[in-house]
């Protein structure tokens, strides 16, 4: 396992909003210097639920892996998906729209 490589303590970040199966929610991000993603947080309108508490945990568990070495798009390719290709969980549907973000000019 690689070091975990840690993100300044003052960084930009960029919250989005987005909707995954029904619920609203909030996504937050910060970059390495390099435009890596270091860090993810997502959270859900309905706080303390279960679809609240996974979305973060997930968030969370991304976060430790890229910050150890892990790659994004594997992770992000790895995510379950309905039948046309769209993520069926809100760690999914974050990472998605970051990727079209990242490929408009």
């Amino acid at each position: 396992m690689t070091a975990r490589e840690r993100l300044p303590n003052r960084r930009a970040s960029t919250t989005l909003a987005f909707e995954c199966a029904g619920l609203h929610y909030v996504c937050t991000y910060s970059r390495y210097f390099d435009g890596r993603i270091g860090e993810l947080f997502i959270s859900n309108h309905k706080s303390n639920s279960a679809a609240d508490t996974n979305a973060r945990d997930a968030a969370i568990a991304f976060s430790f892996a890229v910050q150890h070495g892990a790659d994004p798009e594997l992770i992000l390719r790895a995510l379950c998906r309905d039948s046309n290709g769209r993520a069926n969980g809100p760690l999914g549907r974050a990472l998605d729209l970051l990727a079209e973000a990242e490929s408009r000019p």
